[in-house]
């Protein structure tokens, strides 16, 4: 499988307009994040290191959690790891 190009990701994310959450809103997405993956643990649903990269990644960038799915459906050819152009 390729590895996610987390750079890559990182500028288009960059070049992308929306509203970026605050350094307080990061920081409780950050706790409500990692109260997800506990519960993805849990249910034995464990992301791997790159996808938690990139979710931290883009924490990193201000997306706001509900964003990211959209993003990554928008910028990920279906069934791959690659950027579409």
């Amino acid at each position: 499988m390729a590895q996610i190009d987390l750079e890559a990701l990182r500028g288009r994310i960059r070049q992308m307009e929306f509203e970026r959450g605050s350094p307080e809103q990061v920081a409780l997405w950050r706790e409500d994040v990692a109260e997800s993956r506990a519960n993805l643990a849990i249910e034995d649903m464990m992301p791997t290191t790159e996808e938690d990269a990139m979710f931290a990644m883009m924490l990193d960038e201000g997306v706001p959690p509900a964003l990211m799915p959209s993003i990554i459906l928008e910028l990920y050819k279906p069934g791959t790891h690659q950027i579409a152009a």
